[in-house]
């Protein structure tokens, strides 16, 4: 059962893993399915060796309801996500190095290149420090995500979200070529940031990204 979910789960923490935001068997990839439970990456797999057989599927108190394996140590804490923020399908975390980097020096990612806002619908700001496999995790990403699809959780990692899978996967690659970039602008002055005005237009400009399915084909 839900088949095309787990393919679709593991091949986003490939390509995490390909962008190298997330290292060994770090991180989680999670979606919300339409049954109202959790599909999760399990604890400690390595992503390459895995098989839809080893996801799991819990419910809203963290009960499993499939799988054999320990799901990921931070289920506690997207649970919570998951539960706080209706809209949401899909929470990715990873611990990628630039935006966390970021974190370790700032209390936001400004918008200083258009990819940001496009992909996390404008500036990311910093959390407060919490530990993985804790609620407050879950906590300080509903507290401090804002408009964002994404939230820099300080000396730990990343949080993105989306409606779906490919919208929180965006929203961590991006983030990253985003620090990147405005960490490299910094180390020889001072960034030159978008206006709102530009930020807006960012956002709205990648809302029509990518190929409309329902266009008449000719």
């Amino acid at each position: 059962m839900f088949e095309q979910e787990k393919r679709d789960v593991i091949s986003a923490a490939l390509t995490l893993k390909e962008y190298r935001l997330i290292a060994l068997s770090g991180g989680n990839v999670s979606v919300r399915l339409n049954s109202g439970n959790i599909l999760v990456t399990p604890s400690g797999m390595s992503y390459e060796g895995m098989s839809g057989s080893d996801l799991l599927i819990v419910d809203s108190e963290e009960n499993v309801i499939e799988g054999c394996l320990r799901p990921s140590v931070d289920t506690v804490a997207l649970v919570y996500i998951y539960k706080n923020m209706p809209w949401v399908n899909a929470v990715i975390h990873t611990h990628q190095v630039y935006a966390t980097a970021v974190g370790l020096v700032a209390d936001e990612l400004p918008c200083a290149v258009t990819t940001l806002p496009n992909a996390t619908k404008g500036a990311v700001n910093v959390a407060p420090f919490s530990s993985a496999a804790s609620l407050q995790m879950g906590i300080e990403t509903v507290e401090n995500i804002g408009d964002s699809l994404a939230v820099i959780l300080k000396n730990h990692g990343v949080v993105t979200v989306g409606k779906t899978l490919k919208e929180a996967l965006y929203a961590a690659v991006y983030l990253e070529d985003a620090a990147k970039t405005y960490l490299v602008a910094k180390s020889v002055g001072n960034p030159v940031l978008l206006n709102e005005a530009q930020v807006k237009e960012a956002v709205e400009v990648f809302n029509n990204y990518g190929q409309n399915v329902t266009a008449k084909q000719v």
